[in-house]
């Protein structure tokens, strides 16, 4: 059986098992459990290494020799699995995931501890158990297969949750087109929006592919909500990767106030109305204009580049409006971001790539050192690639992430090689962007058809637009009783 087919059995099957609990909350409950195969898995094979060897198998120094999780006794997967269909299964678990956490520091306050509660039907979580006690892992590469696993179901977690699914995953074709062209092979990676950890489990891979040394990159990253932070501790975990996750508000608890990373890697939830702007007045990292109070997407953007190393490469993903909001400043600070030099490369994508949203989107990319292509933007439309491959979704072959990416390599490189390809690609200078008022969608650049700019789906426009309109309504209202009640104050001359 191939993993495609290992993953679909198992997903119908826990699906299946899900009963009356929303999937907001049984996915914790199964990536848990998944989790908790892989370390025992893990701890297992150990063992029996250190058995082979003539080592005591009871010896911790051994497993954290090879950075193997310490299993205590009663969190191996053998003792759950014999005692599955006991009614106190629930306890059990958490009881594992508090032994767990005991022995081994870095996981502590990250894995799911609430198997026990009422509405968790224990017969069903013994039938979970069952299920991933009879899924074989036999190959020498059982870490990948259950790492892919784990990202399949976060993937179909996402997709089952919609709007609010986006917040802890990206889809992987995005997260791989973004790797290819950042190309993050050595030096300290950075998302200050990291959710599960998706894009770090790419950028690792790309390193291994390239056969470069996963020695030479050090992972940082913050996120906000706590239960996603614990989804992306225990995702590390699963993958082996050493990774500094700290959780936080980014813009308010910066938890990485002095890093200068290589590459930033991340996609910012979109167009954040209430960001608490109006507490960070003053702060150091709106160095090209105060981003405004209604949208934070410009303070993602400054966010990232106030973290970039001198030398530094940022690719992340934003709401199309980015690219052509004139309000509140926006146009500004895109102006200014334009002529400090930093604006490598633009690509639009196409609609439905995402599990949680229907606002269309695009790549940035931000480089510190453009030296050999001063004043020149790469524009990429980059709408028509990709496949449908659900009724709802797309994703990006990969020739299209090829084709993108080659095209921004040799753009890069200066080699000769690049040229503009009509209706596709298209290189501009800054005089010739600032012709078009500093808007960046490619399609004025690229010579295809050009599209609505804005970055919203038309309900919520209409809906927008209506809020706005009451407030002017309102505004206009009290200006109209302040001026009468300013021309009664008036004193009228007497008449002679």
């Amino acid at each position: 059986m191939d993993i495609q087919q290992i993953e679909a059995k198992l997903w119908q099957a826990a699906d299946k098992l899900r009963g009356n609990i929303s999937s907001s909350d049984y996915k914790y409950v199964v990536l848990g459990l998944i989790f908790l195969k892989y370390v025992s898995d893990a701890f297992e094979v150990q063992y029996k290494k250190a058995e082979s060897e003539n080592y005591d198998p009871e010896d911790r120094d051994y497993y954290a020799a090879d950075n193997v999780f310490w299993i205590p006794p009663e969190a191996r997967w053998e003792y759950l699995s014999k005692n599955a269909k006991q009614p106190t299964i629930g306890v059990l678990i958490d009881n594992a995931m508090d032994a767990i956490e005991r022995d081994n520091p870095s996981l502590k306050g990250v894995l799911p501890k609430n198997y026990a509660r009422e509405a968790l039907d224990k017969r069903r979580l013994g039938e979970l158990i069952d299920l991933f006690t009879n899924t074989t892992f036999k190959s020498d590469n059982a870490k990948d297969l259950l790492g892919q696993v784990y990202e399949y179901f976060m993937g179909m977690f996402a997709d089952s949750e919609g709007k609010h699914g986006g917040e802890f995953y990206t889809p992987r074709s995005i997260v791989k087109l973004l790797v290819e062209m950042l190309e993050p092979y050595n030096g300290r990676i950075y998302d200050p929006a990291c959710g599960s950890g998706g894009m770090f489990v790419w950028s690792e891979k790309f390193v291994e592919e390239h056969s470069g040394r996963l020695g030479d990159i050090a992972i940082y990253g913050q996120e906000l909500n706590e239960t996603t932070w614990r989804l992306g501790k225990m995702n590390m975990a699963i993958r082996g990767i050493d990774a500094d996750l700290r959780r936080g508000d980014t813009f308010h608890e910066d938890k990485f106030p002095d890093l200068k990373a290589d590459y930033i890697i991340a996609n910012p939830p979109f167009n954040i109305s209430d960001w608490g702007q109006e507490l960070l007045q003053d702060d150091i990292r709106w160095k090209y204009g105060v981003p405004p109070k209604g949208n934070a997407n410009f303070a993602w953007v400054q966010h990232m580049i106030h973290h970039l190393s001198p030398k530094g490469t940022a690719g992340f993903v934003l709401a199309n409006g980015s690219m052509s909001s004139q309000s509140s400043g926006e146009g500004e600070i895109r102006k200014k971001l334009l002529e400090a030099d930093l604006v490598d490369c633009i690509v639009t994508l196409p609609s439905q790539l995402f599990f949680n949203t229907g606002i269309p989107a695009c790549l940035w990319f931000i480089h510190r050192d453009r030296s050999n292509r001063t004043g020149k933007t790469l524009f990429i439309d980059g709408r028509n690639l990709g496949k449908m491959v659900t009724r709802r979704n797309r994703e990006f072959s990969a020739k299209d992430i090829a084709s993108v990416a080659s095209v921004y390599h040799n753009f890069k490189t200066q080699n000769g090689e690049y040229v503009d390809v009509p209706g596709f690609t298209k290189v501009a200078t800054l005089d010739e962007i600032k012709e078009h008022d500093c808007v960046l969608t490619p399609g004025r650049y690229v010579g295809s058809e050009a599209v609505e700019d804005d970055d919203e789906v038309f309900a919520e426009k209409i809906e927008r637009l209506k809020a706005e309109l009451d407030k002017q309504f309102e505004k206009s209202h009290e200006l109209e009783a302040k001026i009468k009640e300013n021309l009664s104050k008036l004193q009228l001359p007497e008449e002679t």
